[in-house]
């Protein structure tokens, strides 16, 4: 019998956690100071930011889990968290672990932020930039081109996740004064 299942169960989970982790980084850039929304929507944003991003980690273990159990590839246990330790295309693969360590930092200063100072649950979370850049290089680099509809799913996340973050930084900072006071309390 061939392990073959386990190789499309890794690739269709790693579609859906990059597919989701738009979602993620989308919805996270709206709830974001300089575009947050002034209505009851804020908690349903944050509701489904929340939500997208559990399960985001539910396929990404999926994902890295068959991944690692699969024969067909050569993907070791230390492949997972150090990047270039893999046999299989050491590249790909460190794009998908330097996405997973940020994420791993990110979970555990959500998880940790009411004991933590905002600030450094804040500076975690501008990690979630460059995950999002490791995760649709990884996608890209990892895609098969004899797969047109892979390449394509990467492309179009990368290129919304852009847009959204750009969009987050070009827009007018209406919350820069509430910022400014929270902060100087902060320092006080």
């Amino acid at each position: 019998m061939s392990d073959s299942w386990m190789w499309y169960l890794s690739r269709a989970a790693g579609v859906v956690t990059l597919v989701l982790f738009t979602g993620v980084v989308v919805l996270g850039t709206l709830t974001a100071g300089r575009h947050r929304p002034r209505s009851s929507s804020t908690v349903l944003i944050v509701a489904v930011h929340r939500s997208l991003a559990l399960g985001s980690l539910i396929f990404l273990a999926i994902h890295v889990l068959t991944a690692v159990a699969d024969s067909y590839v050569d993907i070791s246990w230390p492949a997972v968290f150090l990047p270039f330790a893999s046999g299989y295309s050491p590249v790909g693969v460190a794009f998908g672990t330097l996405a997973l360590d940020v994420v791993a930092a990110i979970i555990v200063t959500s998880l940790l932020r009411h004991r933590i100072p905002e600030r450094w649950w804040r500076t975690v979370h501008w990690g979630a930039y460059a995950m999002a850049a490791f995760a649709a290089i990884h996608a890209l680099v990892m895609a098969s081109s004899d797969q047109p509809m892979l390449p394509a799913i990467s492309i179009t996340c990368a290129v919304v996740m852009a847009a959204a973050t750009v969009l987050r930084f070009v827009s007018v900072d209406h919350d820069a004064r509430r910022r400014a006071l929270v902060a100087a309390e902060e320092w006080s």
